[in-house]
């Protein structure tokens, strides 16, 4: 049976200049464009995500299929950039000292964890009957996850730059690293078995050909790349920028696929190196095109590679292989989570993410092949397998987020937080989100004693990281009150972000401490209205002030001088504060007419214009003229 193994990074070097490729028409173009146009609209509409649609896209058009396309081997050569592309840009947002500080999750956490799962998968695999050459080289493919599914998947939900992201990041990052000692033991595996190639190079030569090409990027980047820049920028046009900018991604996954180290690392360690430049942004715009585009080609030509004869033909090995694999990688992935002191919840998502193969188990089983560790057969089942977990991703990803409950962090059990208790301060804070940090900075410039409260576990722990003590306390319950010292502080600043905590706080602090001024964070306009009812000496809508001064830079950016300028925000500040005088008494529709539109109302017109005029009959006793009702807008 003629095996299909998608060929990767291995091969670029030799595979994109000595295979022949048939190349694209302009009918393949419009077929890949139009397959997942049609299917990743359908498939995000009911919440499986691109990822999925892109594969079961590929599938359709591929091979097994429609036939539209013959050899996707082909088009994966070329759309696999689009994962260099991508890592290049999350390098780009990772700056040196932020990639050092990831150094005990890289080399420790995605250590244990491709070491322990490889472990455990080798022997699964041989628990189901292969030799252990053949399960460990399997097993160790199926442990380097997918970094396109997953890092796709984190970009959609926006997890990338938070904690959890961060980790998933590191540990992609180690096994980028892996793919090379890895690469190493299936030549030696090759030569222990008496089946190795004899042009093989030596391993001595392959580490040095690797650092070399490591040592190389650093160079460039750190002392070509920014002074080339500049002179583009000065001489160059905006397609030529662009074209620099494709070149430092391609050329640093070049020096590193020489170097047989993954073409993705050699693109994100070059993000890295000019995540510094003054060029960063400049680079992400000029690229970023490329990597949406690449990417979905990619999971197309994935899609595309699954060898339906294979899974068809050995459905019982390859399908007890996926769930075998998946449930013993995902176990081994939280038991390491959790090692490691990860919550549960945190725990289950990563292995729901990281349950799949990759695409390097594609490089990996290639050179098996290769060197003769297993055959074409062999390396067809394997593959076949990890494209279909791949698959699987996204469902078990969504089924785990769907119900798995909501990670609740308990006050008690969080490091760092402690509970209001005797607090002495002249002003105490109620919430501490972006509002409050900013009313903060004032005070503390004056040495006024703050004392601040929050309910937010994750919020409390993330002030301490900037220097703020922020004590856990409940601010609507009178005893936290109590405990946080309202009943001593000269005023009370309410900054939550909930109306109706706000109001239950005051509510609570003019009927227990009298004495003490109240000033408070309103939510709109009906909220300060009710505020200011309940007696609070100060209230002020959260958006109010910074509207104004924003609107006060439009008109000086547009030509008039500050004082004009002023005049305008000074007339705006008189109607908005006589609006709300009349709206005290006659409700929150009154005083609709202090507000300017942009729209004229049209007058009624009839609907048969009369032969003539019309004229008042006692045009001496007639009155004023009926006032304009025109139709106001939304209250704000």
């Amino acid at each position: 049976m003629a095996a299909r193994i998608p060929t990767m990074e291995l091969e670029h070097t030799r595979g994109m200049m000595a295979e022949a490729t048939t190349g694209l028409d302009l009918g393949a173009a419009a077929a890949l464009l139009a397959a997942g146009v049609l299917a990743v609209p359908v498939f995000k509409r009911i919440g499986l995500g691109s990822v999925l649609g892109y594969l079961a896209a590929g599938l359709a058009i591929g091979p097994f299929g429609l036939k539209l396309f013959r050899e996707p081997e082909t088009i994966l050569h070329v759309a696999e950039f689009g994962v260099v592309i991508f890592l290049f840009i999350i390098g780009l947002e990772m700056r040196p000292k932020r990639l050092w500080g990831l150094r005990k999750e890289i080399f420790g956490l995605g250590a244990a964890q491709v070491l322990f799962c490889g472990l455990i998968l080798t022997l699964t695999a041989m628990l189901a009957g292969f030799s252990a050459p053949v399960a460990f080289v399997g097993a160790m493919g199926f442990v380097l996850s997918s970094t396109a599914v997953i890092m796709q998947m984190l970009e959609e939900r926006g997890e990338i730059a938070g904690g959890p992201g961060q980790r998933a990041v590191s540990i992609l990052l180690l096994e980028d690293l892996a793919i090379v000692p890895l690469l190493a033991i299936v030549a030696i595996l090759a030569t222990v078995l008496g089946v190795a190639n004899e042009q093989a190079p030596p391993l001595w030569q392959t580490i040095g050909f690797a650092v070399a090409a490591v040592g190389g990027v650093l160079l460039a980047g750190k002392y070509l790349v920014d002074p080339i820049f500049r002179l583009l920028a000065r001489y160059g046009g905006r397609e030529v920028m662009t074209a620099a900018a494709l070149l430092v991604v391609v050329g640093a996954a070049w020096a590193m696929s020489l170097g047989g180290l993954s073409m993705a690392m050699g693109a994100f360690l070059a993000g890295v190196l000019l995540s510094e430049s003054t060029f960063r942004h400049q680079l992400e715009s000029d690229v970023e095109p490329f990597r949406a585009i690449l990417l979905g080609l990619f999971f197309l030509s994935v899609g595309m590679s699954l060898d339906l004869s294979v899974v068809v033909a050995d459905w019982r090995i390859v399908v007890g292989g996926v769930v075998a694999f998946m449930v013993v990688k995902a176990l081994g992935i939280y038991g390491v989570a959790r090692l490691f002191k990860a919550s549960h919840h945190e725990a289950v998502e990563r292995a729901a993410l990281f349950a799949q193969g990759g695409e390097f188990a594609f490089v990996l089983y290639g050179a098996a092949v290769t060197a003769g560790v297993f055959d074409a057969q062999v390396g067809a089942m394997l593959s076949a397998i990890v494209i279909l977990s791949m698959a699987l991703t996204p469902l078990t990803s969504l089924l785990t987020q769907r119900f798995l409950p909501k990670p609740t962090v308990s006050a008690e059990d969080a490091d760092g937080v402690d509970f209001a208790k005797n607090l002495r301060g002249q002003v105490l804070i109620i919430g501490f989100g972006r509002f409050a940090q900013v009313v903060s900075q004032p005070l503390l410039a004056r040495d006024v004693d703050v004392s601040i409260i929050e309910n937010d576990v994750e919020m409390i722990q993330a002030a301490s990281q900037f220097g703020f003590k922020v004590y856990y306390g409940d601010g609507t319950q009178l005893h936290t009150l109590r405990a946080s010292g309202a009943d001593e502080a000269e005023i009370v600043l309410v900054c939550v972000d909930k109306p109706e905590a706000a109001d239950r706080i005051v509510e609570l602090v003019k009927s227990e401490f009298p004495t003490t001024k109240i000033m408070v964070r309103a939510f709109d306009r009906g909220h300060s209205m009710r505020l200011i009812q309940a007696g609070v000496d100060y209230q002020i809508r959260e958006t109010f002030e910074s509207a104004l001064k924003f609107g006060e830079r439009a008109l000086i950016e547009l030509g008039m001088d500050e004082s004009q300028a002023a005049e305008a925000i000074g007339d705006v500040r008189r109607r908005d504060e006589a609006r709300l005088d009349l709206q005290l008494t006659g409700g929150i529709s009154a005083g609709r007419q202090l507000m300017r539109g942009n729209m004229p109302t049209p007058q009624p017109a009839p609907y048969i214009k009369p032969r003539r005029e019309g004229r008042l009959l006692n045009e001496d006793e007639a009155g004023p003229a009926a006032p304009d009702t025109r139709r106001e807008p939304a209250d704000v």
